[in-house]
């Protein structure tokens, strides 16, 4: 259920939806996108560091 709702949040159809009127909102639920984004590509980055050696 919570990656469901991980992969719904990080979906790109929903990034751009209407969804709430609240610009500052929508601004701050961008920027989380970006750094759950970011951590899950650093993740991917140590792992693959890891295995090379």
């Amino acid at each position: 259920m919570f990656l469901k709702r991980l992969l719904h949040y990080l979906n790109p159809v929903t990034l751009f939806g209407k969804g709430d009127r609240n610009i500052n909102l929508r601004f701050m639920h961008g920027i989380n996108r970006i750094s759950i984004l970011l951590f899950l590509a650093c993740l991917v980055v140590m792992a693959v560091r890891a295995c090379a050696n």
